[in-house]
């Protein structure tokens, strides 16, 4: 079972709006959900993952006849509502710093946590848009937004805005484009953002650009612009679901490994015998 939470101005405002209200909804139906689910370990997971964990958790149930509830969101939305209580069993981050701060607020299992995945940060437009970009230090990014604006996730929190945030930093474009940004609830609302053409360019992960047709990449950021983009995964502290730990395993494992790379992650983690 999957529960999306993924949902310029007016158009994101509703967005916005729209992802919040599915936010707080998911908090407070979870523990009815749970109840009623209590075969399924409930797995909140980074909202660039969804096409990844779909496949793998299809795979998991074809192999085992068991599936997870996957809930997927912005790292910071998902850190934020364990904090409150929502009762999920594992744990996925787009960044270390969410991952930390549940890991301070002894929210997760410390035994359990593994650096999973890897992803790289492009810039996406329209599939039939013109625009072609050399990312480097100095590029024009204004000049190439004319009066459009730059979907990204919320670059206070969500992590593949502050990503975008801290390469464009890097390489003096932040500057020009302030001003310029459509800041979205989670990476895949400012994907969508791009793909109906409501906004001429935007920064997502690869991963992201590859699962919409309607977007094309137009520039890749260079590794050294920003910070290592790397996804932890581990159990929560109340987790006990008896199947939490066999999903944590598959997730490592060999099997899993290449439907992550098929949507272009790279595996960081050592492969889990199953």
């Amino acid at each position: 079972m999957v529960v999306d939470q993924s949902n310029i101005r007016g158009r994101l405002a509703q967005m916005t709006r729209a992802a919040g209200a599915i936010a707080v909804a998911a908090l407070i139906s979870f523990g009815g959900m749970a109840a009623a689910e209590a075969k399924d370990p409930v797995v909140f997971a980074a909202a660039s993952l969804k096409n990844a964990l779909d496949a793998i958790n299809a795979q998991w149930k074809a192999e085992t006849a068991k599936q997870a509830t996957v809930s997927y969101a912005a790292s910071s939305a998902l850190a934020k509502q364990i904090e409150s209580g929502a009762p999920a069993d594992i744990f996925i981050s787009a960044d270390l710093d969410w991952m930390d701060y549940l890991a301070k607020k002894d929210l997760i299992k410390p035994d359990s946590r593994v650096t999973l995945l890897g992803n790289r940060i492009v810039l996406i437009a329209p599939k039939d848009s013109p625009v072609k970009i050399d990312i480097g230090p100095g590029f024009d990014l204004a000049k190439a937004l004319g009066d459009g604006r730059l979907a990204m996730g919320d670059t206070s929190a969500v992590p593949a805005g502050k990503y975008g945030k801290a390469a464009l930093e890097k390489l003096g474009a932040w500057a020009g484009v302030e001003k310029k940004i459509a800041q979205a609830e989670s990476v895949r609302a400012a994907l969508l953002l791009v793909s109906r053409g409501e906004a001429p360019l935007g920064i997502v992960y690869a991963t992201d650009a590859a699962a919409d047709p309607q977007v094309k990449i137009v520039g890749t950021f260079p590794e050294n612009s920003h910070p290592p983009i790397l996804y932890p995964i581990a159990l929560t502290k109340d987790s006990s679901h008896p199947d939490a730990t066999a999903f944590l395993a598959y997730l490592q494992s060999g099997k899993a490994r290449p439907l992550f790379e098929k949507e272009g992650f790279t595996v960081l983690s050592k492969p889990v015998t199953q």
